[in-house]
């Protein structure tokens, strides 16, 4: 047993647990607990940072799978005097959930809604439950739980209750806390109990038991007696108090001795909870929005109060900056159309049981600020309102990689004022933003006086970060000045913990570790946040470098000034790719299916970002724990259009895997798959001799086991006659009208060659001239997955010289296959950086659709039947889909669009031995179950050639290309 000596101190920067102790902890955990433990490097590397600033190394990672996991892990902890800091979705930007200590992370096993009683209005979740996933079950009984931060898809309860989270619709009924009925907790060394509201006999009942639990109820009611009237006169009387321990002020009698609320809002400082029992409010079902459009953001939040008194759910206000950022970066362009004019708005919400209820609500305050003279208008539908939403919501998106402005981190992102002080707050905000040589776009939920922005300060130099914490002194004094909270949402952790005695002065400091100390005598829960925390500037996860040249690769990198150092800090961790579903995106898929951090985009960037740094992963690109994490990346691209900054995990993966694999041999099967096109061009000398090997009993196994592919796939048959040498044999071509080039992609070459024929028809018939590539060209899209860089720019410039003239002269390429269609657009430009040619062929490559789409051309479709359209990841992600849409909408065909998301199948990853179940996993999760309910009443539509071989293999509905649709070969085949 280890010696439970008076605690060290250890939250100071440099604190370092004893490797040796922490292995011996981590043989003990595995014993002790069901769930997983892992110690090793590329774990620690991927829990080592948030969505903040911040950056420590934990000692290892605990996943519980029960409660009782989680206290005997706390048990073990406090027998190795290892430090504990628990964590759900890790989207804090504060740096409370990154520590030096075991990290708990209960969002992959204890995720769920244990109960909902609608009767009674309240319902039971674990700690790592996403609040999305509580809000879909209450909703059923047109119930919710009203605070919503923006990241209700990936954050859990268990860090909504640590930070006392809010949100747009907190001014309902108020912050976690209030909505909070009991807790489930934990102490460190083991201790469980439930805690609430305590009535004097549970109070005295509790006494009567004696005990650790005596202890600590005793020592709350003697900190009370001691500065309970401290606290009752001196807290900040706002809505959104979140800062320090904000809620022992629920310890005093009136209010219940309510010690679950007082423990909100602690940041895992105290105890770890492991549930908890939340109340649930009325869900208006029909909601509108009004938007106001006033001369500035100042008027704007002037006019909070006013509008305050017309009864809205929701106040969002949004300044004109953060939509010029939008602009600038061709952010939600069509979405914004529909503000009001002005540069500053409120978006307010009102909700009632029907639509028109909801607008007479909303239109005295439209009637009223018409007649003021701003500009107003009124969204009923829900689609309508999402597009708006969704311009609040990217405004990370917008300002993170901010343009003309560079690089913003967070660096005051979070006060909160009273209502009424809240444009006089801004006004002196701006002051001094303009004083530090500081730009920040301002938004916020207006309605509780919180303030959002992320600022342009520079983390890279001693002089940057000394600049910012002046600033921060400066600014934690403006909030003081106005009676505010240096937090209104997102906590303190390390961010803001040094600045609190400003804000609550000596003797309420001392009330709060006072209280700490009751819980977590030794110091041991999360260490060095809030209260006694490292320095602001320790810890950074971008911090001053010294003379680090900057890492070359093999793609340029513009937007990140062509170093992959910059390129690996990129993700900023908020963890939009650790949905749970699909939603309006692609991703991430993988992470969809296994629910591990090292298969979401972030983990992957994290790992990376590392790698890089070169303390907790070491050997660089040959590291063996960031190809294990890119292994199941399935390229798909989803994460360069739906993450929020852009990561481009397909393009690192490649870029990765062309280092990783320079003086290594690659598996099998990136020889089989990752050089397809040679031998397709082999087999398509005698294709009956190739299926005979590939595809007949026995022989096929044989094949699959020997190249490392899935004995569960029947391998595609190669086409008898290829498209080009049906090309080569035609007997007369049509020589007149404009020149197109059509792209012989390999998959429509040698697999599939009825699509590009069907192509054929379709341009022959709109009247254009139809060419293909004399030499044997390709844009190497398999090559890219296994990092074969060389060997694609090698291809890319075979093609640029075979195509030379016709690129020059302008002569359109049209493609058939969306991921090869990408390479065009993506890979190309990024191999050949500033080659005239080379962007001149990206921008005249076009799909299918677009090119039609662009010229205007609506050829139509003759269909028996309505259709089930499924989008490519590609197609979704970086060419024009919209094009798709419109041309099938144009044409005459009835359709609906399959919901987003991966197939699974992402060229040859589902092809592989071992990604099989997590292939067929991701295409379950909403495409094949939707094809097969539509398979007997619709076509299926597909262009990508995975995407296809995925549907028919796994459902045997067939697919048609949207070049099939055109041509007529459906109604011909139906």
């Amino acid at each position: 047993m280890i010696d439970r000596t008076a605690a060290r101190p250890i939250a100071a920067e440099g604190f370092v647990y004893p490797r040796g102790r922490a292995l011996e902890l981590a043989r003990d955990l595995r014993r002790a607990i069901e769930g997983e433990v892992r110690f090793d490097d590329g774990d620690r590397a991927l829990w080592a940072t948030d969505a903040s600033n911040y950056r420590q190394t934990p000692i290892g990672v605990v996943l519980p799978k029960t409660a009782e996991d989680a206290v005997a892990a706390l048990k073990l902890c406090a027998d190795y005097d290892a430090p504990v800091t628990p964590r759900g979705g890790g989207t804090s930007l504060a740096g409370q959930t990154c520590n030096t200590a075991v990290v708990i992370d209960f969002s992959k096993y204890m995720d769920h809604v244990l109960w909902v009683r609608p009767e009674a209005r309240l319902a039971e979740v674990q700690p790592g439950c996403v609040l999305d996933t509580l809000r879909n079950a209450a909703e059923q009984h047109h119930l919710t739980f009203p605070p919503d931060p923006a990241t209700h898809s990936r954050n859990t309860l268990g860090g909504m209750i640590g930070n006392d989270s809010c949100g747009v619709h907190s001014i309902m009924t108020g912050r976690t806390a209030d909505n909070l009925e009991a807790l489930d907790v934990v102490t460190y060394g083991g201790l469980r109990m439930s805690v609430g509201p305590t009535s004097p006999e549970a109070y005295r009942q509790i006494l009567a038991a004696g005990g650790r639990k005596a202890e600590i109820y005793r020592g709350m009611r003697e900190l009370w007696d001691r500065w309970g009237q401290l606290f009752a006169e001196t807290y900040p009387k706002i809505p959104r108090r979140v800062s320090g321990y904000e809620n022992l002020d629920q310890l005093a009698w009136e209010k219940g001795f309510n010690v679950a609320r007082a423990l909100v809002g602690t940041e895992a400082g105290c105890v770890t909870v492991l549930g908890a029992t939340v109340r649930l409010a009325p869900s208006p079902p029909c909601r509108v929005l009004a938007l106001i459009g006033f001369k500035d953001i100042f008027a704007a939040a002037d006019s909070v109060c006013d509008v305050l008194a017309h009864g809205p759910i929701g106040i969002e206000g949004i300044d004109s900056l953060l939509i010029d950022y939008e602009r600038k970066e061709h952010l939600d362009l069509e979405e914004q159309k529909a503000l009001p004019k002005g540069r500053g708005w409120l978006i307010v919400e009102f909700g009632a049981d029907t639509t028109d209820e909801a607008a007479a609500k909303a239109e005295p305050l439209l009637r009223r600020y018409r007649h003021k003279g701003c500009e107003v208008s009124l969204l009923r539908t829900a689609a309508a309102q999402a597009k708006i939403w969704k311009v609040r919501e990217d405004s990370l998106a917008a300002t993170a990689h901010a343009p003309g402005v560079g690089d913003t981190f967070e660096g005051w992102e979070d006060s909160a004022v009273r209502r009424e002080d809240l444009g006089r707050y801004l006004r002196d905000l701006e002051k001094l933003f303009r004083k530090y040589g500081y730009e920040a776009a301002v938004y916020g939920h207006f309605g509780d006086g919180v303030v959002h922005c992320r600022i342009d300060w520079d983390p890279r130099t001693e002089a940057g970060v000394a600049k910012w914490r002046a600033f921060l002194e400066e600014a934690a004094g403006l909030v003081v000045h106005y009676g505010g909270s240096l937090s209104g949402e997102h906590g303190d952790g390390q961010a803001r913990g040094a600045l609190l005695e400003k804000m609550y002065g000596p003797d309420l400091m001392a009330a709060q570790r006072a209280f700490k100390a009751i819980w977590d005598p030794r110091g041991r829960m999360n260490p060095g946040k809030v209260l006694d925390p490292y320095p602001i500037t320790s810890n950074l996860r971008i911090g001053p470098k010294s003379g680090r040249p900057p890492i070359r690769g093999v793609f340029a990198y513009p937007d990140d000034r062509d170093d992959f150092t910059r390129v690996a800090e990129r993700c900023v961790g908020v963890g939009v790719c650790r949905r749970h579903d699909s939603g309006d995106g692609v991703m991430c898929p993988s992470y969809m299916a296994t629910h591990e951090e090292k298969h979401s985009t972030r983990g992957r960037a994290r790992l990376l970002f590392e790698m890089v740094r070169g303390e907790t992963i070491t050997d660089g690109w040959a590291s063996a724990a960031v190809e294990e994490a890119l292994d199941l990346c399935l390229a798909c691209k989803g994460c360069k259009s739906d993450c929020p900054v852009n990561v481009d995990m397909a393009t690192y993966k490649a870029e990765f895997r062309s280092h990783h694999y320079a003086q290594r041999l690659r598996p099998r099967v990136a020889y089989a798959l990752g050089q397809i096109r040679r031998w397709a061009e082999i087999a398509d000398r005698a294709p009956a001799l190739a299926n005979f090997a590939t595809r007949t009993p026995g022989l096929a196994a044989a094949s699959k086991a020997l190249a490392g592919l899935a004995q569960q796939r029947t391998m595609p048959a190669f086409a008898r006659q290829s498209f080009r040498k049906w090309w080569r044999a035609r007997a007369e071509r049509p020589g007149e009208g404009p020149r197109v080039i059509l792209w012989p992609d390999t998959f429509n070459d040698f697999f599939r060659p009825e699509t590009a024929i069907a192509a054929v028809s379709v341009l022959e018939g709109l009247g254009f001239q139809v060419e293909t590539p004399r030499a044997s060209l390709c844009c190497g899209r398999p090559l890219y997955d296994w990092g074969w860089l060389d060997q694609a720019r090698a291809q890319w410039r075979r093609t640029l010289d075979a195509l030379q003239d016709d690129i020059q002269q302008g002569i359109p390429v049209v493609g058939l296959e969306p991921a090869c269609v990408s390479a065009f657009r993506d890979e190309l430009p990024a191999l050949f950086p500033g080659d005239p040619l080379a962007a001149k062929l990206s921008a005249q490559t076009l799909f299918l659709t677009e090119f039609l789409h662009k010229h205007g051309l609506k050829p139509r479709i003759e269909a028996t039947r309505p259709a089930l359209v499924h989008l490519h990841c590609h197609h979704h992600a970086v060419l024009d889909h919209a094009a798709e849409t419109a041309t099938l909408h144009d044409g005459g065909l009835q359709f609906d669009m399959a919901e987003a998301g991966c197939c699974g199948m992402a060229g040859a990853f589902g092809f592989e031995a071992g990604k099989y179940d997590v292939a067929m996993a991701i295409g379950e999760q909403r495409l094949l179950p939707a094809v097969r309910d539509a398979a007997t009443t619709r076509l299926i539509v597909a262009d990508g050639f995975s995407c296809r071989e995925q549907i028919e293999q796994a459902t045997g509905a067939p697919t048609w290309h949207v070049a099939e649709l055109l041509a007529g070969r459906c109604a011909r085949h139906a």
